[in-house]
């Protein structure tokens, strides 16, 4: 308060600054006297609130003698409680786990020495039972006997002597049971089968039944007595079908469930399946997967079509199955979850498909690895069986008859009104392996069983075609290495086998993609690439045969001492000799390869050869340094006889009167001929002769030799002289 008086004071003051001077007395008493008025209500106001604290500090006062009071109190009790208490506490919770542990040790002792009354129990009465025959009743006190050995041994930290001869006992308890179940089992079950380790029942009776299809079970029933025998049919069929198979096992294993094996392991108990487990179910848990390989590997396989058109007849086979399976899973030989044959079985497209692909893969592999030099002549005229092609202008998807008919090799329509020749782009005349033939017909065959077929299986057949070419290719050329390069004939026929191949691979694709609506009449289905692959085969084929051939004419030109010295008749009779020899091997060549190449080929490969011959005796004689008279006459003769010799042999045909056409167009198949006739004019010829041949570069012999090797040949020939000399200037 005294602040705000002093403020109001300030105020005032400084505003009194601004007030005239007579008014200056009044207000500053009026001022005072509000001063004292204010200090006076200030002190009224103090003693008033002064007056109702000191009631409320005597209280808090008071209440804070208390709080010590208590305060003291509680630390005297704590004090008792942690002396005497807390002592006594210990000790009680000292006693209470004492306690404790004396319990879980009674507890424990108390649970084996149930559990050893519970074993005791079970071996008496199993024992009780083994002699009273009840064997069901025995295996199952011994069960519960084991179950308490297991139990007293799992226990940690509790182990008894006593527990290794339980389990002594236990073993000695068994044996026992099994010893008298053996007796019984051989008094109740005779078989007169050969002594076995494995299983009798499989190894002797289930997988007989079906690997010969002779063997059948006789069952006989007699009084307390039930006999299955087994006898052979004199007339079988080298195989069962699987409806046959399946009735013998199942009359098997009806006499074994109804007579053997429809025992329970275990008695029915609460929240337990009555008939849960039987001795039925425990068997084909042990044979059963033996015994569906058995049957998928030596039965179904052997029932899966082999060709598309009895597939529909297949679904006998797969209902027989399935009522198979029915039939063993009502007796409890098989879970209900198990369906392996029947899986098999309805799969049938797929196994057709593989086992078709692997029966073309075999067929065609055998054909690969039979001889080569078994062949047939094909020509452009031969009918060979192919499928029939449809017109392309009546559609993509025209129904076409499935038969096969002949027709020529190459025909093909190009429209209604016009029409190729039947011999456009065909193959030329030649001989091609017999196997080979066979392995083409095999892919056409196959395809059109793919045509037939659903798109899965057409797909494999496509594919298993382009690897029987593709196998062709590798298994071929490695098999006959050795024959293809020591046999020029062989060679030639593998050429022609390649170039066949690839002629019908070039449509083969083609031809059966109107056939059907499948993948094949996409377009996808080609064979073209395979072409260049089996061009390539046969070419090198045959282009390594003729370097082995021209290195054999080169190794017999070799020993004719350079056709040097012909007035030497030692050297003129080995000259002569070569020459004779090569003549015999082109002589020899032309009849191995006659009617089997065709007769292009036939003309460029002799001629080839032909011209390796004339280009080394041309190269050897231009390579003399000195030609005499008599060396030039003796050339010439030697030159005359592959002139006259030479065309002849040229016979690609058997008619000898054909062959006269080809021997006339040697010129046009030998590159020197030519030039090896220009050489046996100069080597009779004078130097007048010579020039006029040149005829200034422009002659035939100019276009035969260079001016070079005729100049060598002129100094070769004549002496030196003036003439020889003018003639010389004259060749350039």
């Amino acid at each position: 308060m005294a602040a705000r008086a002093g403020s109001l004071v300030a105020a005032v003051l400084a505003h009194s600054g601004r007030l005239d001077k007579e008014h200056l007395g009044a207000r500053v008493g009026r001022l005072s006297r509000r001063v004292e008025e204010l200090k006076g209500e200030v002190c009224t106001m103090i003693n008033k609130k002064y007056s109702e604290f000191l009631p409320s500090m005597q209280s808090a006062e008071d209440l804070v003698a208390q709080v010590e009071g208590l305060t003291n109190s509680i630390d005297l009790l704590k004090a008792g409680i942690e002396n005497e208490v807390q002592r006594d506490l210990n000790v009680a919770v000292a006693e209470f786990t004492e306690l404790k542990q004396q319990l879980e040790r009674d507890t424990l002792v108390l649970s084996v020495l149930k559990k050893l009354q519970e074993f005791d129990t079970a071996i008496k009465e199993s024992s009780s039972a083994l002699q009273e025959k009840q064997y069901v009743t025995a295996a199952q006190q011994l069960e519960q006997a084991r179950s308490s050995l297991r139990s007293l041994e799992s226990r940690r930290g509790f182990e008894l002597k006593i527990l290794k001869a339980l389990g002594t006992e236990l073993t000695v308890q068994t044996q026992n049971m099994i010893y008298h179940l053996g007796e019984e089992w051989q008094k109740l079950i005779v078989w007169k089968l050969p002594p076995s380790k494995g299983q009798l029942l499989l190894q002797y009776i289930l997988k007989p039944l079906i690997l010969h299809p002779s063997l059948e079970p006789v069952p006989e029933e007699q009084p307390d007595v039930f006999i299955l025998r087994f006898r052979s049919q004199e007339l079988a069929l080298d195989e069962s079908s699987p409806m046959e198979v399946f009735e013998k096992i199942k009359l098997v294993f009806e006499v074994l469930h109804k007579y053997l094996l429809n025992v329970p392991l275990e008695q029915p108990g609460e929240g337990r399946k009555e008939g849960r487990v039987t001795l039925a179910e425990l068997l084909g848990e042990l044979i059963w997967e033996e015994l569906s390989d058995c049957l998928i590997h030596n039965c179904l396989v052997n029932s899966i079509p082999t060709n598309s058109s009895k597939l529909e007849q297949y679904k006998e086979v797969i209902e027989s199955t399935e009522e198979f399976e029915k039939a063993l899973k009502k007796m409890q030989f098989l879970k209900e979850d198990t369906t392996a044959l029947l899986k098999y079985a309805c799969n049938v497209d797929s196994h057709f498909a593989n086992k078709k692909c692997q029966d073309v893969i075999m067929a065609a592999r055998s054909l690969m690895t039979s001889e080569i030099h078994n062949t047939v002549k094909i020509s452009p005229d031969s009918s060979v069986a192919l499928p029939a092609l449809p017109d392309p202008g009546s559609g993509d998807h025209v129904e076409v008859p499935r038969a096969l008919r002949l027709l020529p090799s190459g025909t093909g329509s190009v429209g209604s009104e016009s029409r190729l020749s039947p011999f456009t782009l065909c193959l030329p005349s030649c001989r091609i392996s017999c196997s080979v033939q066979e392995l083409v017909q095999l892919a056409y065959h196959t395809l059109l069983e793919a045509t037939a077929s659903t798109d899965l299986c057409c797909v494999q057949l496509f594919d298993c075609v382009r690897n029987i070419f593709q196998l062709f290719c590798e298994v071929v050329p490695t098999y006959h290495r050795e024959n293809l390069q020591k046999l020029p004939q062989l060679a030639a026929i593998h050429h022609n086998n390649c170039m066949y191949i690839g002629h019908h691979l070039l449509t083969l694709g083609h031809q059966f993609r109107y056939r059907s609506t499948s993948v094949l009449s996409s377009g996808a289905a080609t064979f073209v690439d395979l072409v260049p692959a089996f061009r390539r085969l046969g070419m090198e084929c045959f282009l390594a045969q003729m370097r082995v051939q021209k290195g054999e004419i080169l190794e017999r030109l070799s020993s004719a001492r350079n056709f040097s010295n012909m007035d030497d008749e030692e050297n003129y009779c080995a000259a002569n000799k070569a020459i004779k020899q090569v003549l015999h091997q082109l002589r020899r060549l032309g009849m191995v390869w006659q009617d089997v190449l065709p007769v292009n080929v036939y003309c460029k490969a002799m001629g080839a050869l032909l011209n390796t011959a004339l280009a080394e005796i041309v190269t050897r004689i231009a390579a003399l340094e000195d030609i005499s008279a008599e060396d030039a006459d003796r050339l010439y003769s030697l030159c005359r006889i592959m002139v006259e010799e030479g065309p002849q042999v040229f016979t690609p045909l058997l008619d000898k009167d054909k062959n006269k056409k080809y021997q006339e167009e040697v010129p046009v198949y030998v590159q020197k001929w030519m030039t090896f006739k220009e050489l046996m004019i100069i080597l009779q010829a004078n130097l007048q002769e010579i020039v006029d041949q040149w005829a200034d570069g422009k002659g035939p012999l100019a276009e035969e030799f260079s001016a070079a090797e005729v100049k060598s040949l002129i100094r070769a020939l004549f002496q030196n002289t003036e003439r020889r000399a003018a003639a010389l200037a004259k060749i350039k």
